[in-house]
């Protein structure tokens, strides 16, 4: 059932002084009625990041460097679930730039705890309930760590799947629009209008071929992370699934370098011209910073980090042949306290370099009551494949 536009916005004003979420709401008088729209995603209430266009509304990327003109159309993938039914009720808090340095946002599972980041706003806006699903980007795990520390489904697509017109781009071969939701079912919907050709279906095969990667050359995880990835492994086996440990951890750290270069040395060459302009005062200390970093790498060195990227890619998808999706972690640990950082996306950025498509899934709660889960992950274009998977097994991993 989804909540509707009016709903989702008088919740929103309701829920938003402590939680923080929007940089923007509609004009409610100019929200559609309850009965109106069809498709899919009829009545969807949808949030929007701060870094994707939506006709009539600001885009300013979580910084006041940036413009407060509306956007006079929308972003393609806005545009397509409007036609699929869904009613933008607002722009969602970002990260500034989609970088590190947080928009102010709570987790609404508990105000003091970060809700992740840099797609805040959105993960909290469907944690909340405020709207039922709410589109994010993820150039580092700006998707999934966001999803884990406020415990919805978050999905990252195959990289380049979704069209980025109307989306502020700083991280080329990086920047991926995905999206969250409360259910595995509603992220169906999603991929159904923004991903089209290929049905939502089951899996043809009664159990799958799982790779378990734990990652513990790169990151320490928490009693009640390790104690998610551990029970997800462990009921995965008992439904009859074939359950494989590779050992890559040399390779994680070769991808871990290459996303950070690349990552640096992109954002650099995008936001370049806000550091040439009249506004580069209103940058935060850790942009520029980053910003003057990424200006270091050369254009040869990021030419070998793409090769090297290339042969890692293939390294991979040749290696995990016939898996039908992986198992790791999502994030070191549950929600840290504070919210002067975002958390750490150690566990994402391996996979938004290979572009491969990334989802989180909930599975319960530590003992501070805070959310945990687990990330599965599927080769480049089995993304309605990995969705199929996850509908069918989401309630045998999910405690309670």
């Amino acid at each position: 059932m989804m909540l509707g536009a009016h709903e989702a916005w008088a919740r929103s004003k309701a829920l938003d002084t402590e939680i923080k979420a929007w940089a923007c709401l509609a004009d409610e008088a100019g929200l559609p009625p309850a009965a109106s729209g069809s498709g899919a995603l009829a009545g969807a209430a949808l949030g929007v990041k701060d870094v994707i266009d939506v006709a009539g509304m600001p885009t300013r990327s979580g910084s006041p460097a940036t413009s407060s003109a509306p956007a006079r159309w929308d972003a393609s993938c806005v545009a397509q679930l409007r036609a699929a039914g869904a009613v933008p009720i607002g722009k969602t808090v970002t990260a500034e730039f989609a970088y590190v340095t947080p928009g102010g946002t709570r987790n609404p599972h508990n105000p003091a705890h970060t809700p992740g980041g840099s797609s805040s706003g959105s993960a909290a806006a469907v944690a909340a309930g405020m709207v039922d699903i709410a589109l994010g980007t993820q150039t580092g795990g700006s998707m999934i760590r966001p999803a884990a520390f406020c415990g919805v489904v978050g999905f990252k697509p195959t990289f380049g799947r979704v069209h980025r017109l109307g989306m502020s781009v700083v991280c080329d071969s990086l920047d991926t629009i995905g999206w969250f939701s409360r259910t595995v079912e509603q992220s169906q919907a999603v991929a159904g209008a923004l991903l089209p050709g290929e049905a939502a279906k089951e899996p043809s095969k009664d159990a799958p071929r799982v790779a378990l990667l734990p990652c513990d050359a790169i990151g320490a995880l928490s009693p009640a992370a390790r104690q998610a990835l551990d029970d997800c492994a462990a009921r995965l086996r008992d439904h009859g699934a074939a359950v494989v440990s590779p050992a890559l951890d040399a390779d994680l750290e070769a991808l871990l370098h290459i996303h950070a270069q690349t990552m640096h040395a992109e954002l650099a060459r995008g936001l370049l011209p806000v550091l040439h302009s009249a506004q580069a005062g209103l940058l935060s200390p850790a942009l520029r910073g980053a910003i003057e970093r990424g200006m270091d790498i050369s254009h040869m060195e990021y030419v070998a980090l793409q090769h090297a990227r290339a042969r890692l890619a293939g390294d991979w998808q040749a290696r995990f042949g016939d898996i039908d999706f992986i198992i790791t972690p999502s994030a070191p640990c549950e929600a840290p306290r504070g919210v002067q950082s975002t958390g750490s996306s150690i566990f994402n950025r391996v996979w938004s370099l290979l572009g491969w498509p990334a989802l989180h899934l909930p599975t319960g709660r530590a003992e501070n009551g805070l959310p945990v889960g687990v990330q599965w992950v599927a080769r480049p274009d089995e993304d309605h494949a990995l969705l199929g998977w996850a509908r069918r097994l989401h309630p045998l991993v999910r405690r309670g």
